[in-house]
């Protein structure tokens, strides 16, 4: 029977070996195995841990010192702890393992080149599904010289024992005297710059790759001392779909005698990308590599040096939600409307509480249970005060820095990179932490009273296109839905839907403002008439998030507001208001163009201050380009720029959006089919007569009306552009919704009570048309 080993080389082992190496350095052997770029290697096995424990004073110490924990005491922890670890640092190294060490790291330097290494902690109780136990356990980077690698490794075996590893070891069940610590000792990668990827959102569950970057060691990224670039990644067609530079003032980097260094990044990198695109693409291809050979969402860290790149590390995420529906909305009882700060949603949830400042883990004791931990970053050493919060706020990290990691597994709300909470957030004060939105709010709001857990039926599972609810099936068209009146979008938010194709702003100034626009703004009301359109924006945009909102911006017809309180003043009396002064005719009027201002500005304020970034806008009744270049200016003069987290879209309403569908691509990202006021425009049938509509004029069925639908989604499709329809017709028209889908509509938004049953009639007629293409390619 051949002995246990004592050393093994990394590319010889796999996750199958883990009694023996430990969760990280399996999962790396594994990965060799599958030909992705990791760094050479050896493990220091946990039988030379086991042999280095029995052959010392630490045979009888640990158990003894363990056997004095009083987990209602944490005082007890700490004194176990040292007294452990003071036993790893005077005991001596066994002659023959000392040798053993000595003799596999010479040989390592010299087959790899190697001048300095990294020593990495292997637990058998780490990386795991449920647990990760990040950042808890040692690493020391930039080791030169044996004598300095035998050190790190004897601290790497004390680290097991950490009074934050007891706590968490506790907290997650497993029990201390059964786990053992390999020790991975890697060529070390010089790295210029280093980060995570997440291969699922770990905060939503969706299929977006989320990576984070920073320029030189990954510690500063991981420990949360960095605030990183931030990537979203389509996880089905690899397209980046956000990105966010963020600053970076200093990085870690290697120093020339070992260890680490803190240095100033010169002036003109400061805000530049840290992951080319072309790397970035590169990263994201080898994290699907590592999805698919684990089958299950990953957790990477990677880092590159001027030649390439290199996996360091890969684990499960451990807090994939089983819903992406989102919890309690803060409101009632607090202002939802103008959150204090604004973050990273970096672990979802609502809780609220008084906010106690920590200025580190020396000031642990000052948190009391149920407070809110406010501090510039965690570190490993506070996770027994994490697991007391009940919501964590702090000023620097990105959503996979450690206290984004360790929070989601506590299950505690928690908002990251904020800058400035321990600035602005007094000690002692009351506040409510959105670990969903990454919003904090000033004082207890009624959602932070009872959002302990969510209520099962806010957690109902929201699919992608339309599925997630139990018997409803999925569509490969995205389905939405059209929101009236925002009281009802947290019930809307229910639905199997992926977002809201239609929120009509009109309906919130008849039920919020209940003024006219204009007779505000004469009164000197603006900031009252900004504020209700941003408390009714965002309440829907709250209810929905991550998912979408798409807000037509005004447009009733000059007889509709002239019967709203003061409108007689400012509205004409027209003959025709259908084709009248209404939709883009008025935001460039001089008369009409403040209040469309304070609009945007509600909108703006809906993505900036209260951090809801699906919030979109879509302009109604455009009749010409020339009038959208004027509106841009508008947008862009209150901050909203078109880019890859703002999309801008156009009611196709009028024909002429049809006939230079090309033309209007130019100033847009999509389409959405009105199919009322289209029917009405092409067959020229007034969509309010009932006696044309009694005779069967106003039909969206007509040959015309679906030759102009016909027109328009090939137009825009050509320019890349995408086309959605929220008129009822699909979901009156079987046969309607047959046309659209049969010509490659994108989306389709629906009324809230046909949801259901339309997204089964459209299910169905997917079916059939994928069963009718396989027959003719027979």
């Amino acid at each position: 029977m051949n002995p246990v080993p004592l050393i093994v080389d990394l590319k010889d082992v796999s996750a199958s070996d883990l009694p023996l190496v430990g969760g990280k350095a399996g999962k790396l052997g594994e990965l060799i195995r599958q030909g992705l770029p990791v760094p050479p290697g050896f493990v220091v096995t946990t039988e030379a841990y086991q042999a280095f424990v029995d052959a010392t004073e630490l045979a009888t110490e640990i158990p003894a010192a363990l056997a004095t924990i009083d987990p209602a005491r944490p005082e007890t922890s700490e004194a176990a702890s040292q007294r452990i670890r003071a036993g790893f640092e005077r005991a001596p190294f066994p002659a023959g393992l000392r040798d053993t060490l000595t003799e596999a790291y010479e040989r390592f330097a010299k087959d790899h080149r190697v001048r300095f290494s990294a020593v990495r902690s292997s637990a058998t109780a780490e990386d795991l599904e449920g647990a990760s136990f990040a950042g808890l356990q040692d690493t020391y980077l930039n080791v030169t010289g044996v004598d300095a690698i035998l050190i790190a490794v004897r601290k790497c075996w004390g680290s097991l024992f950490t009074p934050r590893v007891l706590v968490y070891r506790q907290r997650k069940g497993f029990d201390h005297a059964s786990v053992r610590l390999a020790v991975l000792v890697q060529k070390m990668v010089d790295a210029t710059v280093s980060g995570i990827l997440f291969t699922r959102d770990p905060n939503t569950g969706e299929n977006h790759m989320i990576v984070e970057a920073g320029w030189g060691l990954g510690e500063a990224v991981v420990g949360g001392e960095v605030t990183p670039d931030h990537y979203v990644v389509d996880g089905a067609t690899q397209k980046v779909v956000h990105k966010q530079i963020s600053e970076q003032r200093v990085r870690l980097v290697r120093a020339e005698q070992g260890g680490n260094r803190r240095e100033e990044i010169p002036a003109d990198q400061r805000n530049a990308q840290k992951l080319s695109d072309h790397r970035l693409q590169r990263l994201v291809s080898l994290a699907r590599l590592i999805e698919s050979h684990y089958r299950r969402p990953m957790d990477v860290e990677w880092c590159g040096d001027a030649d390439a790149l290199y996996i360091v590390q890969a684990r499960p995420v451990t807090t994939i939600p089983t819903s992406t529906a989102p919890g309690p909305a803060p409101e009632s009882g607090g202002d939802a409307t103008a959150p204090i700060l604004r973050g990273f949603g970096a672990s979802p949830g609502v809780a609220g509480g008084v906010a106690r400042i920590l200025r580190g883990a020396a000031e642990m004791e000052k948190l009391k249970p149920g407070e809110v931990l406010v501090t510039a970053m965690t570190t490993p050493d506070m996770v027994p005060a994490m697991s007391r919060a009940s919501a964590i706020v702090t000023d620097e990290g990105g959503m996979t820095c450690h206290a984004a990691i360790v929070s989601r597994e506590l299950g505690v709300p928690c908002v990251v990179g904020t800058r400035e909470a321990t600035r602005v957030i007094s000690d002692g004060s009351e506040v409510t932490v959105d670990g969903k939105t990454g919003s904090v709010y000033k004082g207890l709001t009624a959602a932070s009273k009872s959002a302990a857990s969510p209520p099962a039926a806010a957690m109902a599972p929201m699919g992608g296109g339309s599925g997630g609810h139990e018997g409803v099936p999925v569509t490969a068209t995205k389905i939405l839905v059209n929101v009236g009146v925002p009281e009802k979008a947290e019930e809307y938010a229910r639905l199997p839907v992926s977002g809201v194709g239609l929120l009509r702003i009109e309906f919130i100034f008849t039920a919020h403002v209940r003024e006219h626009p204009l007779a505000l703004l004469k009164k000197g009301r603006k900031d009252e008439l900004v504020r209700r359109l941003a408390e009714g924006i965002g309440k829907v945009c709250q209810a929905f998030h991550p998912r979408p909102v798409i807000i037509r911006t005004s447009d009733f017809k000059t007889n509709e507001y002239r019967g709203m309180p003061g409108g007689e003043e400012f509205e004409p009396v027209e003959e025709n208001p259908m084709i009248g002064w209404r939709g883009c005719s008025r935001y460039i009027s001089p008369v009409y163009k403040p209040a469309f201002l304070c609009e945007l500005e509600a909108i703006h304020r809906v993505r900036t201050e209260m951090g809801l970034k699906n919030a979109m806008v879509m302009l109604p009744f455009v009749r010409n380009t020339w009038e959208l270049e004027e509106i841009a200016e508008m947008l862009r003069a209150q901050g909203l720029r078109r880019s890859r987290d703002f999309k801008l879209y156009l009611m196709a309403e009028v024909p002429s959006t049809v006939l230079l569908a090309k033309e209007f691509s130019k100033h847009c990202d999509g389409f959405s089919i009105g199919s009322n006021d289209l029917t009405q425009l092409v067959l020229g049938a007034d969509r309010d007569s009932e006696t044309l509509g009694r005779m069967g004029y106003f039909d969206e069925r007509d040959p015309a009306v679906e030759t102009a639908i016909r027109m328009l989604i090939r137009g825009a499709h050509e320019e890349g552009r995408t086309v959605g329809i929220c008129g009822q017709g699909p979901s009156v028209y079987p046969e309607f919704a047959e046309f659209l889908v049969r010509e490659g509509i994108d989306s389709i938004s629906l009324n809230a009570d046909t949801v259901t049953s339309t997204i089964r009639t459209i299910a169905s007629l997917e079916q059939r048309m994928k069963l009718s293409g396989l027959r003719h390619a027979e």
